[in-house]
């Protein structure tokens, strides 16, 4: 929505650099048009590590009450943390303070409904409605609520995913893991949450100053470090978060970091045989998870790309089992939200449960080569290229959903239009890298030929 090219403002919130786009006017005015799109009542407030954040807040806090609602501060708290405290007190929206993996200079707001869910697209440009028309209804003195502040704030998170997986099976069998925390949000909670499930556990960038002291993306190629601790101490796995901890990847036993596939991989592999059901992705999401639904004999739903779009089909359909292919575990038992908390928690029950090592269960899952590409087309040539593809590939296995996909038996391409930017998202997966490199070379000209 926004041409500048540091403020991203997007059905995903606002980011922006501090100092720069995201000042204290800006994020005020937000969150005072976000308080008065939910109404007057509680909002859950958290952070992550970020220095910055404890700016941010204040200035979230002004905007809130400006317009008549109680901010709650949960502090420094995962994003599904917030989520699942709004849910838990009933509140009429939550704020995640949080540029994810963007690096140090962002920072953002995500805004989270009653529902305890991020916005969808109407609820987005709603909030984006009043921020434009600065159609707020300021309160009076009389009228300014308190701040509270919450104690223990993770409390309620650790007890949801405790109820629904088997703690003492998980206590039994005394794992060894090793955890990056990314000198996130998680750095506070994950090495006590892992403990609580009878791990021992070996914490790595575990400071919780903000300064990231690796790239804070969790992605296999700035994962090293953990890789090494898992493969000098014999862990049984080892975890990885981004800032806000709502993501989650995993290095197996060999000390190999994974793509992030393979977290939705071994959760949905545990949770189609303990409790079979539709599997939900979005389209941009592995075909390993294609392959896995269709061998349980489940149903796969596929979905918009976007968080949100996961998780209402996912309550919309009834299916407990699914996420995105960016190490977003999603089970609706705990909160119907990417949560790596979550997947921790199903991994080492998925390893408690299994007579198989983590780098054994990863040959015996289906394997794809996947590759991305960014090509710059302005929205004149977007609408020709997916109206060309449309058509010239009418008789294959098509999704028009977002974009175009197109499936084939071992392979399959997405080509779809950035929100954000003027340019075309080309993504593609296929058995063998010679396969892959033939798709991505036969679609990237079809995207540079309009």
């Amino acid at each position: 929505m926004s041409s500048i090219a540091n403020l991203k403002i997007s059905i995903s919130g606002v980011r922006g650099v501090i100092g720069e786009t995201l000042t204290p006017k800006l994020i005020s005015s937000f969150a005072a048009s976000f308080g008065q799109f939910v109404g007057k009542g509680s909002v859950i407030v958290g952070r992550d590590t970020r220095p910055t954040g404890a700016m941010v807040e204040q200035a979230v806090i002004a905007g809130l009450l400006s317009v008549g609602c109680k901010p709650v501060l949960a502090g420094v708290v995962s994003t599904p943390t917030v989520q699942v405290l709004v849910d838990h007190y009933r509140a009429v929206g939550g704020i995640a303070i949080t540029a994810s993996h963007n690096p140090m200079p962002w920072n953002a707001m995500k805004f989270i409904n009653g529902r305890g869910m991020f916005l969808d697209n109407i609820e987005a440009r709603q909030v984006l409605d009043i921020y434009n028309q600065e159609d707020y209804h300021y309160v009076s003195e009389a009228t300014i609520q308190e701040v509270s502040t919450l104690e223990d704030a993770f409390v309620e998170h650790q007890r949801r995913i405790f109820k629904h997986i088997n703690v003492d099976l998980i206590r039994s069998k005394k794992f060894k893991v090793a955890m990056d925390c990314g000198n996130g949000a998680g750095a506070l909670y994950a090495q006590k949450f892992l403990e609580d499930l009878g791990c021992e556990v070996l914490t790595i960038f575990d400071e919780t100053d903000g300064l990231f002291r690796r790239k804070p993306e969790p992605i296999p190629a700035h994962l090293t470090e953990l890789e090494k601790v898992v493969k000098a101490n014999g862990c049984v796995i080892g975890f990885a978060q981004d800032p806000d901890a709502d993501r989650l990847v995993l290095v197996d036993d060999s000390g190999t970091a994974l793509n992030e596939n393979y977290t939705l991989g071994f959760t949905v592999k545990h949770l189609l045989k303990q409790s079979p059901g539709p599997v939900t992705i979005n389209l941009g999401t592995s075909k390993m998870i294609s392959d896995l639904a269709e061998e349980a004999e489940q149903e796969l739903i596929f979905t918009k790309i976007g968080e949100i779009n996961v998780s209402t089909t996912m309550l919309r359909r009834g299916s407990d089992i699914g996420g995105e292919g960016n190490g977003g575990v999603i089970w609706p038992k705990v909160r119907a939200c990417r949560d790596s908390f979550t997947g921790m928690a199903l991994v080492l029950e998925l390893l408690a449960d299994s007579a198989q090592s983590s780098s054994q269960i990863v040959e015996s899952m289906p394997k794809y080569y996947g590759a991305t590409r960014k090509i710059a087309l302005n929205s004149d040539k977007v609408i020709r290229l997916l109206a060309k593809l449309k058509d010239k590939y009418a008789d294959e296995n098509l999704n028009t959903l977002d974009g175009v996909r197109i499936d084939w038996a071992d392979k399959w391409v997405i080509v779809r239009a950035s929100n954000t930017e003027p340019i075309v998202r080309l993504q593609a997966e296929a058995k063998t890298e010679a396969d892959l490199e033939a798709l991505l070379e036969v679609f990237v000209a079809e995207c540079e030929s309009v």
